[in-house]
């Protein structure tokens, strides 16, 4: 436990309240000296020494906290001790030594891949929703990802393909692997199913037979040719890439190599909205545009010259053929 400044009181957790023990009845004699009782076990979910924690103050200002027994957490409105938040339940209001009050919880990955430390920008939380719902990544599959930035995607991929899934990465830099392997183990934890190569994804594949592949690189329509070999019939490869002048490449690059079929293009817009009483309109800023994510089907052979005419027709694509447009 830190030490607290003289003239300053002790902040107390507001779930300590609950687990106090209650006074003495009169005349109660004390127990006869002996070991130390045992600590009260922790609530079921409880707030672990070594966790990441998020923070949220009055302001809704958030900080991410490493907890560490004997260490304090300081910031403009004072300090308070992780050894006050470890072993409380989460969802726990703390207060600060100035009277600041947070709320101690666990970050959702959303939150995590926003707050985590980077040294790239990242794909925003509202485009690893779409990578992962169109790149249809499954319980059990053997996805292979390049450009693994600062971990962002890795991590959505590797809770989408879960324990009996693989995720390969390839990322040319030594320095970006080093902090993902920092913020994955952090959030994750241990990622025995996890290969990370520092390897150039533009002078091929080494592996094959993977279920999906996952491209965020500057120039995909250099890897379409690897990618055929890489993935199975019925594989999905999918692109992330911030212009339009990318996407456009890739796609025809897609259509004119002749392994794949259905090649789609969308971007996600997310507007939130303000709702309090009758104060109800959409927020004054949104995150907009902030890129392109490109998908095709890898078949189990040369695309049929009908399918390769109806690919330069303007015909509905799949997506608004989904919606019934």
């Amino acid at each position: 436990m830190a030490t607290v400044p003289e003239g300053l009181p002790a902040p107390e957790p507001a779930w300590a309240a609950d687990t106090a023990p209650a006074p003495a009845a009169p005349g109660a004699t004390s127990p006869a000296e002996g070991p130390p009782a045992a600590e009260p076990p922790a609530p079921p979910g409880a707030l672990a020494a070594g966790e990441t924690i998020l923070l949220v103050d009055e302001r809704l200002r958030r900080y991410t906290v490493h907890l560490r027994p004997g260490a304090t957490f300081h910031f403009h409105r004072g300090y308070f001790a992780h050894d006050d938040l470890i072993g409380a339940p989460e969802g726990t209001a703390i207060t600060s030594s100035r009277g600041a009050v947070l709320i101690a919880l666990r970050p959702t990955l959303a939150q995590y891949v926003l707050e985590m430390p980077r040294r790239t920008q990242i794909i925003y939380p509202k485009d690893l929703a779409l990578i992962l719902l169109w790149a249809d990544i499954f319980p059990g599959a053997r996805v292979f990802e390049s450009g693994i930035g600062s971990g962002a995607l890795t991590l959505a991929l590797l809770r989408a393909a879960g324990p009996t899934g693989h995720v390969v990465t390839y990322e040319q830099r030594a320095e970006f692997i080093a902090q993902a392997r920092r913020n994955i183990e952090r959030f994750h934890g241990p990622a025995p199913n996890l290969s990370v190569h520092e390897r150039d994804v533009y002078e091929g594949i080494a592996e094959g037979h993977f279920d999906r592949l996952v491209l965020d690189v500057p120039e995909p329509w250099q890897v379409v040719e690897a990618a055929a070999a890489a993935l199975r019939p019925g594989g999905i490869v999918l692109s992330y890439s911030p212009t339009i002048i990318q996407a456009q490449r890739t796609a025809e690059t897609l259509r004119a190599q002749g392994d794949f079929a259905l090649v789609d293009t969308v971007e996600t817009l997310l507007r939130p909205w303000h709702i309090v009483g009758q104060s109800v309109r959409p927020v004054h800023r949104m995150v907009a545009h902030t890129g392109f994510i490109i998908t095709a089907r890898r078949l189990a052979g040369r695309l049929p010259p009908r399918f390769a005419a109806a690919a330069q027709a303007d015909l509905p694509s799949e997506t608004s053929s989904i919606d019934g447009v």
